[in-house]
């Protein structure tokens, strides 16, 4: 399934159906009075969160909801039919903005979270509602009113407690099937993970969510790449694994490679790059006790890292359980 995390709709509310002129004619009651009935309300157009779902690609061919018009009012005191509400199913997760004003309208994060987006038309009133002692053959009525219209966007913002950083080919998406059992793609090129992907990783009973994005390479922030277009899904994650491959297949300098993803996450958000994350240094079994703690040792000379960093190997699961059980700790506090 296409995964698609934004999109823009239009939403049309029904109208409220008009109020009836109508008076009582019986064979033996001349002067039966005004029976003209109010008119139905507009139907509502709701929003309302589904864990079922994970993507936007309902929306990518309907872009226009509009929910039913009230009908008119009858004779005989009869009220027209209320318009049928629409509800609208998104994932967790998705931001509701207005698309003019750019205002941020609700934020669904919990499941069957639901919303009023666009409110339907008042009734119009019939004239039996304007009889009154010296009106008894009143002659007025009232329309129905409008149904808001607006247009909104739609924007995914993944909810998970963990998400993960990193260049490409790091071993990102082999740490996060590892953990959790998530379906990630795996192989030896570039941007093999081309969307975003949720795991659950359930450790001493407990559980978390890791998201595995699409890695970042230098220039992301000018927009070359895939992964600066969803690091906006690490915006809820309350803790970031920035991700080291100790031996990049394209010979380039671990530190050097650590330096260009944080810069190019400064550059994209401060308070994303202000996030708590924990330095994972993976493959660590290529290498030997000597070599791991000589290349620690220039880390700490050149970088200054102050966070938390662990020597792990994704691929063979060497250090990944005193990892989860740490994030694990950090998640509780």
């Amino acid at each position: 399934m296409k995964f698609i995390d934004q999109t823009i709709i239009q939403v049309i509310a029904g109208n409220g159906g008009n109020g009836c002129i109508h008076f009582r004619r019986e064979k033996y009651i001349p002067k039966g009075g005004p029976d003209g009935g109010d008119g139905g309300d507009g139907g509502n157009i709701w929003i309302e969160s589904n864990n079922n779902l994970n993507t936007l690609i309902d929306f990518r061919f309907k872009k226009i909801f509009q929910a039913e018009h009230g009908t008119d009012g009858f004779k005989r005191n009869c009220s027209g039919k209320k318009g049928h509400d629409i509800t609208i199913y998104v994932p967790i997760g998705t931001k509701i903005i207005n698309y003019q004003t750019r205002e941020i309208i609700d934020d669904l994060i919990q499941n069957k979270q639901k919303i009023l987006i666009a409110k339907g038309g008042w009734h119009g009133l019939g004239n039996s509602r304007f009889k009154s002692s010296i009106n008894r053959t009143p002659r007025q009525r009232t329309l129905g009113s409008i149904g808001e219209k607006r247009h909104i966007q739609l924007e995914l913002l993944l909810i998970a407690d963990v998400g993960t950083l990193g260049m490409p080919n790091v071993g990102k998406s082999t740490l996060v099937k590892n953990i959790s059992g998530a379906k990630t793609k795996i192989s030896d090129y570039p941007f093999t993970t081309l969307s975003p992907i949720l795991g659950s990783v359930e450790i001493e009973n407990k559980k978390f969510i890791i998201a595995d994005i699409p890695g970042i390479i230098q220039g992301a922030s000018m927009g070359k790449g895939l992964g600066i277009h969803f690091l906006k899904h690490l915006e809820r994650c309350k803790i970031l694994l920035h991700i080291v491959d100790l031996f990049p297949s394209d010979f380039s300098n671990p530190i050097e490679n650590i330096k260009s993803v944080l810069y190019e996450l400064k550059q994209y958000s401060i308070k994303l790059y202000k996030k708590p994350r924990f330095l994972i240094f993976n493959k660590i079994d290529l290498m030997t006790t000597l070599q791991i703690n000589e290349f620690i040792k220039k880390i700490k000379n050149d970088l200054n890292i102050q966070e938390p960093y662990y020597l792990i190997s994704s691929l063979q699961k060497i250090g990944t359980k005193k990892l989860c059980s740490d994030i694990l700790y950090y998640l509780k506090k």
